[in-house]
């Protein structure tokens, strides 16, 4: 372990990289460190070779004996997944905050000082700062505005769970947090999803692009590796810690969106009409007990007609509807827009839709904003139920005008 002297005072900021073979990738990433705003001597580097064949190792270790940022690198055998580095550097980090930056990517120069400001400012646990891909795409919706105090249930925050952001230190030490060694995707999902859950508040800076989320060209990255069985690993874990603090109730159902979404549907979805009856029975088998225990209707109307259909078939054990609804897809068809009920709402007929026998009207119902052929679909407002004590006032109020429109002659 190279370690460089280092400064009596606590750093802000501990920037974890985790790199495997990370080479050319890393020099810009490194780069990108050294170029931040908020100076050396507010922060440092903890870096984590995981058993790298490509130089990247020695790279770290020049880097660390010429930069002014005091840094630490270790070099290990390899551990098979982005987890053991993060924790072996978490181990190891000093500061108020740390952010774990993957040696592939690299920051925007102002990134660590706009966030550490946002953390102070807010008093936050967590600090998203925008995201932007080259050549991959990243995710968009949460990005609108810059907020203080985000909230995880009704904003789309909960759709960006990578580790990629500023969290307080002393909330992970307190709760003993550390990405879980033994899943081999999605363990920044469950990570992320625990701190928003436990902490003390989450908050968004999207006027600024803090991170470059890069394609590597030569696909050596661990998001796009591991079987189908991996992806069922990271949904149960991630549908279990949700479950474990919060209630049953809207709140879960908004949160459980992401991964039944997310980690569960991309496993039905129009790949799967190709796939062997034995990939089918296996994929049935795993989605079952998930279907039991966290499939509500509640959640259902999260969700868009199509995700729903298939999630309702995956419920009710019916491979053979879920394979003609992603035939449906597969082909990239249109489904007919059908206005039903008093009032009328949108449906979408996808197959079998009017058989009642199979499915339910209201499976078809447009519950969230769609896009049907260039078309934007709204789903209606359903008004609440008023309070029993306003449903009591309104029927005397009508009683008594009822009373004054009768003629006195006619009154008793």
């Amino acid at each position: 372990m190279a370690d460089m002297p280092r400064k009596n005072h606590e750093p802000d900021v501990s920037v974890i990289i985790g790199a495997y073979d990370a080479m050319p990738y890393l020099v810009r990433c490194l780069e990108s460190v050294e170029a931040q705003t908020i100076g050396a001597d507010r922060m440092e580097i903890v870096a984590i070779d995981d058993g790298s064949t490509d130089g990247t190792g020695a790279c770290l270790e020049e880097f660390a004996a010429r930069t002014a940022i005091p840094m630490r690198v270790v070099r290990q055998p390899n551990s098979g997944g982005p987890s053991g580095p993060r924790n072996r550097g978490l181990d190891l980090a000093r500061g108020r905050y740390v952010f774990f930056l993957d040696a592939d990517d690299y920051f925007g120069e102002e990134a660590l000082e706009r966030m550490v400001a946002m953390g102070d400012r807010a008093g936050t646990d967590v600090v998203l700062g925008k995201i932007v891909g080259v050549n991959r795409g990243a995710a968009k919706s949460m990005w609108g505005e810059t907020v203080e105090r985000a909230d995880l249930y009704s904003s789309n925050i909960k759709f960006t769970l990578s580790a990629q952001k500023l969290f307080r230190r002393d909330l992970l030490v307190r709760l003993g947090m550390a990405f879980d060694e033994k899943l081999k995707t999605g363990e920044d999902a469950l990570f992320t999803m625990e701190a928003y859950l436990r902490g003390n508040g989450i908050s968004v800076v999207a006027d600024y692009t803090c991170y470059y989320l890069v394609g590597r060209e030569d696909r050596n990255q661990m998001t796009k590796k591991g079987g189908f069985q991996r992806r069922f690993d990271s949904a149960r874990a991630l549908m279990g810690l949700i479950a474990e603090y919060v209630p049953p109730g809207p709140r879960r159902d908004a949160l459980m969106v992401r991964p039944f979404v997310i980690t569960l549907l991309p496993q039905f979805g129009p790949g799967l009409v190709k796939q062997k009856a034995k990939v089918h029975e296996r994929k049935m088998a795993l989605a079952a007990p998930l279907m039991k225990a966290y499939w509500t209707p509640g959640l259902g109307r999260n969700l868009k007609v199509n995700e729903r259909l298939r999630l309702m078939c995956l419920a009710a054990g019916r491979l053979d509807l879920l394979l003609e609804i992603a035939a449906f897809l597969r082909d990239k068809k249109e489904p007919e827009i059908v206005r039903r009920g008093n009032p009328p709402r949108p449906h979408l007929a996808y197959p079998h839709f009017g058989e009642s026998s199979v499915l339910p009207d209201s499976a078809y119902e447009v519950t969230v904003t769609e896009w049907v052929g260039g078309r934007r679909i709204e789903a209606p407002q359903h008004k609440a139920r008023p309070s029993f004590a306003r449903r009591v006032v309104r029927k005397a109020r009508r009683t008594v005008l009822s009373a004054l429109r009768t003629p006195r002659a006619h009154r008793v």
